[in-house]
């Protein structure tokens, strides 16, 4: 076997992963822009901290409301460049502590006894938040400092809860994804393993289209740009009219293709939820030593050349 001609099959289907990837971080994008799914994870542990007939109160505080995010309005809005502050996605810890303590009523207060601070924090709705205050305060921590002091700590764990929570959701998300756009292109890596080893040309397009990627830094393209990359490789939507399956009736044929089917599907679903991201840095590293090895044997012809003239 030839190792460049592995190398370059290697490298056609590590395009691929990226291709499919891309789409996959595309419409991942899109939907939790959509759906608003990193602000709705957010907005879950704000009602933990404040509860629910808090919430309003504290999104709606000048320092919290500059923090959300503005977007078009919805798909169509991209025509008119109607936009609208979307929920928030994202706040400092320090913000979030200054937000609670005005809602609370804490923020003007330097020292209180404990019964003026047990009587403020009983106003607050039931919330985790008002359980920790109560919590410290029945430990006798009764100063505004410190209390500022814990409950920045405690906020900082919840917000990275938040941020767990998002990213758990998103990747599931991007499994059933990946899984979805694989079957519907039906891009089975084996049977596409097989087509590179036989074709050269496609090899060549492979090559082309790494170079490509590298040379625009992985920048992201958009869905169309990426399903007509994709059809380079003959891989469109629809694979199910073109797919050429056993001739024969016999079961043994018709069993092999089907679990070597499911096995190529299921290879590309479980490549493709890596993301693009890490096919590109792969590619990357796989392109980037011919480029280095092209650029020190033209740098060694020019010596040479120069060297040659020196003497003559």
């Amino acid at each position: 076997m030839s190792i460049p001609q592995v190398l370059e099959v290697v490298i056609g289907l590590i395009v691929v992963y990226y291709l499919l990837g891309s789409v996959v971080s595309l419409v991942t994008q899109w939907i939790n822009e959509i759906f608003e799914s990193r602000g709705k994870a957010l907005e879950q542990y704000l009602i933990k901290i404040v509860g629910d007939k808090k919430i309003g109160d504290l999104v709606n505080l000048p320092q919290m409301q500059a923090l959300r995010p503005i977007r078009y309005k919805s798909l169509l809005s991209i025509f008119g460049s109607v936009t609208e502050p979307k929920k928030i996605e994202k706040v400092p810890v320090a913000t979030l502590v200054d937000a609670f303590f005005d809602l609370s009523g804490l923020t003007a207060k330097k020292e209180m006894d404990l019964l003026q601070l047990a009587d403020l924090i009983d106003k607050l709705p039931d919330s985790e938040g008002k359980k920790a205050f109560i919590n410290w305060i029945n430990q006798g921590v009764t100063n505004i400092a410190d209390l500022r002091t814990r409950t920045t700590a405690y906020f900082t764990g919840m917000l990275d809860q938040a941020a767990a929570t998002f990213r758990a959701r998103a990747r599931s998300f991007v499994i059933i994804l990946s899984v979805s756009i694989t079957i519907l292109f039906g891009t089975d890596t084996i049977q596409l393993a097989k087509t590179l080893w036989t074709s050269a040309e496609l090899r060549a397009v492979a090559a082309a289209q790494a170079d490509a990627v590298v040379a625009r830094e992985g920048a992201n393209a958009d869905l169309s740009n990426l399903i007509n990359d994709l059809s380079a490789y003959s891989i469109k939507i629809g694979w199910w009219q073109t797919q050429q399956f056993p001739q024969s009736s016999n079961v043994t044929d018709w069993a092999l293709f089907i679990f070597l089917k499911v096995l190529g599907l299921s290879i590309t679903a479980a490549a493709v939820s890596q993301g693009s991201s890490f096919w590109y840095d792969l590619l990357k590293k796989l392109t980037s030593p011919t480029t280095s090895t092209s650029s020190s044997k033209s740098s060694d012809g020019g010596s040479s050349s120069s060297a040659s003239s020196s003497v003559g």
